[in-house]
C-alpha cells in the first residue's frame, strides 16, 4: 500500500511513481502482489480536488492511501483501517513535508509517525513498513528555518525507526533518492517528474531488497 501525500498521489496527467514501483515489482518480484488501498483517484488541479483518473498510463492497479495536503498528522487516523479492510501486508510510506509545511514541528511529527505505525500494526501485527524521510524540495532550500525543522524530523524519524523495528513487523528507513535534484527531478521544486518518480520509486524499492530481499536492485529502463 502505497501511503503519502501530493507526491505520492500526482496530479493528472502523471504516472506517478507508484506506476514506476508496480512496473519494477512486475518485472522482478518473481511472485503474485496487488497494490492496495481505499483511494485511486490523482489529484485533479484544475478542480481543486482528488477526482482524476487521467494517468499517463491507466492500465495498472492504482489502488492507494494518499492525499494532496495530507501528513502524518491526516495519515495516523485511517492508516489501521485502511491496513484492515485492504489486508496489506506492506506499506510504502512518504510523508512530512506537509505536516512541518503546515501543521505541526519535528517533535509533533514524529509522535505522529509513532501513534501511525502502532495503528498499523493494531491492524496487522506482521505488517512491514518502509519509510521515506523528507526528501529535498524547494522550501527547504529557501527557507533556513523550515530546512533546520525538516533536518531535525529525519533525525527524530530515523530514532522513532529505531526504537520501533521488532522483527514480526520490520520497519525500514529508505535512504533518500541517490542524486535527487530539484532542478531536475521535480517540475516545481517539490512534486517529481518523470526522473523524480523513477527516483523514489527506487528509493523504495532498493531498501526492500537490501532489507527484506523482494524483488531486485530497481533499474531505469
Amino acid at each position: 500500500m502505497p501511503v503519502g501525500d501530493s507526491m505520492t498521489i500526482g496530479s493528472a496527467g502523471e504516472h506517478t511513481w507508484r506506476y514506476r514501483m508496480w512496473q519494477h515489482l512486475r518485472e522482478t518480484y518473481g511472485g503474485p502482489f496487488a497494490l492496495v488501498g481505499p483511494r485511486e483517484t490523482l489529484y485533479d488541479k484544475a478542480l481543486d480536488a482528488p477526482t482524476s483518473y487521467e494517468y499517463a498510463d491507466p492500465d495498472f492497479p492504482r489502488a492507494h492511501l494518499a492525499g494532496w495536503g495530507e501528513g502524518w498528522l491526516h495519515m495516523a487516523p485511517l492508516i489501521g483501517e485502511a491496513v484492515r479492510a485492504h489486508r496489506a501486508d506492506v506499506l510504502l510510506v512518504s510523508l512530512g513535508l506537509i505536516d512541518l509545511g503546515f501543521y505541526t514541528n519535528a517533535e509533533q511529527t514524529a509522535e505522529n509517525v509513532r501513534g501511525f505505525v502502532a495503528a498499523a500494526r493494531a491492524a496487522n501485527p506482521k505488517v512491514r513498513m518502509a519509510v521515506l524521510p523528507v526528501i529535498p524540495n524547494v522550501r527547504a532550500a529557501s527557507d533556513a528555518p523550515f530546512a533546520t525543522e525538516v533536518t531535525r524530523f529525519n533525525e527524530l524519524l530515523a530514532k522513532a525507526v529505531a526504537d520501533l523495528d521488532e522483527p514480526r513487523s520490520p520497519l525500514l528507513l529508505a535512504s533518500p533518492p541517490s542524486s535527487y535534484d530539484i532542478h531536475l527531478d521535480t517540475y516545481d521544486g517539490t512534486h517529481p517528474n518523470a526522473s523524480g518518480e523513477h527516483k523514489i520509486a527506487e528509493a523504495f524499492a532498493d531498501a526492500m531488497y537490501q532489507a527484506w530481499g523482494l524483488g531486485e536492485p530497481y533499474e531505469v529502463a
